[in-house]
C-alpha cells in the first residue's frame, strides 16, 4: 500500500515551516503539512495580545538560512515574527502543501504497511509513511485549577486567545498569573483601565530589556557580506549566557549565582514601595523557571491603579475573584495568564497517538517517565518523529531546537530513501542509553538545587522531572549531526 504522502507535518508554527524546509532541501519534498489555523505562525499566529513579543534578540530568533534585515527591534514584536513566517512559507514554496483550518483527532501506527494513519476534524483520514509532529508546546492554553472560574458574569479571556472586540478602556480588570504573557500585557494595559488588579501566586524574576529601534546603521550593517552573521554571532553569545550556561552548568558557573543580586538591584531601582517590592521578590534563584525581560513590567506596580494580591484565590464568583483573606475584588474583566499545558503527557503531542501494538504513547510516558531519544524519537513509535521533544530543548533560541532536530530527522529519512526502509525506529538501547545521561548529567543544572522547590515551575513535570536538555546549544547542534544511525533499526 502507498500513503498518500511519504511525510505528514503537524503543525505550521516554525517546526513545521522549518521542518518543511529541510526536508525539500534534502530532496524529500512529498509532504502535506496540516495545521488548526487559518494561516502559519504558530504561536504567534495564535498569541496576539497586547504588547506580545519576542524575549529573545530578533538576531537569534529566526532560521540561520533566512536572516531578515526588516526587524524594526532588537526583540521584534509579534505582527513581525507573523510576518516572517509568511515570508518563509512563500519564499521556499511551502505554502502550497500547508492545509489549514484543519486539526489532528488523533495519528495510529499501521504495522501491516508501515504507515500512520491520522484522522483530521474533517472526517477525512490522511496516510503518510513518517510522521513529523510540529505541534509545539506553547499550544493548548492552561485553565487555572480555581473553583468557580467558569461562573463569572463579565468577560473572561485568556491570553492566548485575546478577544480585540473588547475595549478594556475604564474597565476593572482582573489578571492572574505573573508568567511570561503577563509581564508583556500588564504594562499595556494598565494605562487605560480604570483599576488593574494583579493575583501573583510565584514571583518571578524580571531583568531589563535591551529593547531598542533598529537604526538605519545597523541595517545597513545586515546588509553587508558577514554583516548579519556577526550579529548573529553576539545574539547567539549573549542568548546561551543568560540561559543554557546558566541553568544547565549552575554548579560550575559563578556568574550564574550572581543573576539574583542583578535581578534583586533592579527590583529597587524600579519599584518604589518597599512592600510591594518585597512581594515581587522571587524566593528561588534565577533560572529554576523561566525569567521576564521587560523595561516596565516592574514600575508599572507604582500605579495608583495597579494592586498587587499575594493571598491565595478562593473562588471566582459572578462579579469577581475571592482570596482566602475573605476579601471579595470585583471587576468587570478577567484576564487569565495561566500559560500552556506545557510537560503535560496528554498535550504533548496535542491528540493522541498509538504506536506498535495499539500502545500509547501518552501512557507510555505516564509509565516511563518523559522521554525521547535526542529529544525526536521514542521506542515503540516507528516512523515518528518530534521537534520539541523530551530532553531535546536546551533553552536558547526555539529556532536553534528547530534546526538541530531538523537535521536529526533529515538524516533519518535520507537513510531510509536510500536503504528503501519503510519502517524506521530507534532502539530501546539507544533510547536507554540517552535517557540515563540526561539523568547523569542534570546534578550539575539549578533546577536540583534546593531553592527551586519554591519556583511553582512548569518546567517540572509530574515525576519531578525537568526534562530540558542539560547541555549547550553547540552540543546539541553537534549531536544532531554526528549521533550514530546505527541506534536506529532501517527495515
Amino acid at each position: 500500500m502507498q500513503p498518500d504522502h511519504d511525510t505528514l507535518i503537524v503543525g505550521a508554527g516554525f517546526s513545521g515551516i522549518g521542518s518543511a524546509i529541510l526536508l525539500d532541501k534534502a530532496g524529500l519534498g512529498d509532504y502535506l503539512i496540516v495545521e488548526a489555523g487559518d494561516g502559519p505562525g504558530g504561536t504567534w499566529y495564535w498569541n496576539t495580545y497586547p504588547g506580545i513579543a519576542v524575549d529573545i534578540p530578533s538576531f537569534s530568533y529566526q532560521f540561520s538560512f533566512e536572516q531578515s534585515a526588516d526587524w524594526s527591534r532588537t526583540y521584534a514584536p509579534g505582527r513581525e515574527l507573523r510576518a516572517y513566517a509568511e515570508h518563509c512559507v512563500d519564499k521556499y514554496g511551502v505554502r502550497s502543501r500547508i492545509r489549514f483550518g484543519t486539526k489532528v483527532l488523533g495519528a495510529a501506527f499501521d504495522e501491516a504497511h508501515d504507515l500512520w494513519r491520522v484522522q483530521l476534524d474533517s472526517g477525512d483520514e490522511v496516510t503518510a509513511r513518517f510522521l513529523i509532529n510540529a505541534s509545539g508546546v506553547l499550544t493548548i492554553p492552561k485553565l487555572p485549577d480555581i473553583d468557580g472560574v467558569d461562573s463569572f458574569a463579565g468577560i473572561t479571556m485568556h491570553t492566548a486567545r485575546w478577544d480585540h472586540g473588547q475595549d478594556l478602556t475604564g474597565k476593572r480588570v482582573a489578571i492572574v498569573g505573573t508568567g511570561a504573557s503577563a509581564v508583556q500585557v500588564i504594562p499595556e494595559i494598565a494605562p487605560i483601565v480604570a483599576s488593574l488588579t494583579v493575583f501573583q501566586r510565584t514571583p518571578i524574576w524580571c531583568f531589563p530589556k535591551a529593547d531598542l529601534p533598529i537604526s538605519r546603521t545597523a541595517r545597513w550593517a545586515m546588509r553587508v557580506p558577514g554583516g548579519k552573521s556577526v550579529q548573529r554571532l553576539v545574539s547567539q553569545a549573549y542568548v546561551e549566557l543568560t540561559f543554557p550556561l546558566a541553568a544547565h552548568y549552575f554548579t560550575v558557573n559563578p556568574m550564574a549565582r550572581k543573576m539574583s543580586d542583578v535581578g534583586k538591584a533592579y527590583l529597587r531601582k524600579q519599584v518604589d514601595d518597599p512592600v510591594v517590592r518585597a512581594k515581587l521578590t522571587p524566593r528561588y534563584a534565577v533560572g529554576c523557571k523561566r525569567p521576564g525581560f521587560h523595561n516596565t513590567y516592574l514600575s508599572t506596580f507604582n500605579r495608583d491603579n495597579v494592586a498587587l494580591v499575594t493571598d491565595p484565590i478562593e473562588k471566582v464568583t459572578g462579579s469577581g475573584v475571592v482570596t482566602t483573606d475573605g476579601r471579595s475584588h470585583d471587576v468587570d474583566v478577567l484576564i487569565l495568564a495561566t500559560g500552556f499545558k506545557v510537560m503535560d503527557t496528554d498535550s504533548v503531542p496535542t491528540y493522541p497517538v498509538s504506536g506498535v501494538g495499539g500502545q500509547s504513547l501518552a501512557r507510555f510516558w505516564d509509565e516511563n517517565r518523559l522521554q525521547a531519544y535526542e529529544g525526536v524519537s521514542v521506542p515503540g513509535f516507528p516512523n515518528m518523529f518530534t521537534v520539541f521533544g523530551p530532553y531535546g530543548y536546551v533553552g536558547s533560541s526555539y529556532f536553534a531546537l528547530i534546526e538541530a532536530q531538523g537535521h536529526h530527522i533529515v538524516r533519518c529519512l535520507d537513510r531510509a530513501r536510500r536503504r528503501g526502509a519503510t519502517r524506521v525506529e530507534v532502539t530501546r538501547e539507544a533510547n536507554d542509553r540517552f535517557f540515563a545521561s540526561m539523568l547523569r548529567k542534570r546534578h550539575r543544572q539549578i533546577f536540583w538545587q534546593d531553592s527551586c522547590k519554591l519556583a511553582n515551575s512548569y518546567y517540572f513535570d509530574k515525576n519531578g522531572d525537568v526534562p530540558l536538555r542539560p547541555a549547550s546549544t553547540v552540543e546539541a547542534y553537534w549531536s544532531s549531526r554526528r549521533f550514530p544511525l546505527d541506534d536506529y533499526m532501517f527495515v
